[in-house]
């Protein structure tokens, strides 16, 4: 018998870089995209309990660990990352069948623009928490945040930006809490911060924690502020609705990232889904957050 959640792992070539993937399991194609400074490696736990019923695959964003580009990083575009979403769902589905998306924080931005731009290539699309400042009561304040989170980056390094990042997006009786994309930090500590529960991590677990550590200066420097600023084509969302779920964390609702999604939803009719956790539920309860991701995907 097939091992459904063994890996099996390949290399893409897109328009100006090389897909690391990897793809576990048999059934529909779901692909499920990393944010902030995550890759592949961030969807192990979940990609292994929804094997049994999809063909699951992960992938490292091009500039991020193993997906080298052509040539020197460059400040990142939702529509390029959406592209080439499309080219790995070709690739895997080469019948046409459309595949099922998954995109959390800076990838679900990734994931609106994939359906406004391939709508016919997915399914159902489900965008967790996209930090889409266009969406929110004051732009500005969030286009001002997240620069202003970029700038502590170049003076003073990855530390003080997230340092900066806390901060502006702690709640107004003062605790800090997660936001948008602190995901970058909370999810890629280095391995002797990183913990799975009570225990330290495996190999495998720690070599994760590295890769996405190392990718934290492209995520501030050259993804942040181009993602959290795109401006969403709500007339082509709004025609794919039907296939649109949009993602809020149970402890997230009043923070930066949630107000702006339930914000596209009211905008363009898309249902909005609750799930464990907060911003980063996909990391703080990964199996709980399979199985509610598992009823949203199998809904009628």
């Amino acid at each position: 018998m097939t091992d459904r959640t063994a890996v099996r792992t390949g290399l893409l070539t897109v328009d100006g870089a090389t897909l690391h993937h990897e793809v576990r399991g048999e059934g529909p194609l779901l692909v499920m995209m990393p944010g902030g400074s995550a890759d592949a490696g961030i969807y192990d736990a979940i990609a292994a309990d929804l094997a049994d019923r999809w063909t699951v695959a992960t992938f490292d964003p091009r500039g991020y660990s193993r997906s080298a580009l052509a040539g020197p990083v460059t400040d990142q575009s939702p529509a390029t990352h959406a592209d080439d979403i499309v080219r790995l769902i070709e690739s895997l589905s080469p019948d046409g069948a459309p595949a099922a998306l998954f995109g959390s924080s800076s990838s679900a931005v990734v994931a609106l623009a994939a359906l406004a731009r391939h709508p016919g290539r997915l399914s159902r699309v489900v965008a967790h928490e996209p930090p889409v400042v266009a969406l929110l009561p004051d732009p500005e304040a969030g286009r001002a945040l997240f620069a202003a989170v970029r700038e502590a980056f170049r003076r003073d390094g990855v530390a003080a930006a997230m340092t900066t990042m806390a901060a502006g997006l702690a709640p107004e009786e003062g605790e800090t809490a997660p936001g948008p994309e602190r995901e970058a930090a909370e999810e890629a500590p280095t391995p002797e911060q990183a913990v799975t529960g009570e225990q330290a991590p495996d190999p495998d677990q720690a070599a994760t924690f590295r890769r996405m550590h190392a990718n934290l200066p492209v995520f501030l420097e050259h993804v942040l502020c181009p993602f959290s600023g795109y401006v969403p084509d709500l007339v082509a969302l709004k025609a794919a609705a039907a296939h649109l779920v949009v993602g809020v964390g149970r402890d997230s609702r009043a923070l930066l990232p949630a107000v702006a999604a339930e914000g596209l939803a009211r905008r363009v009719g898309a249902g909005v889904a609750e799930f464990p956790g907060g911003h980063i539920g996909l990391t703080e309860h990964p199996r709980a957050f399979a199985a509610r991701l598992r009823d949203v995907l199998a809904a009628p």
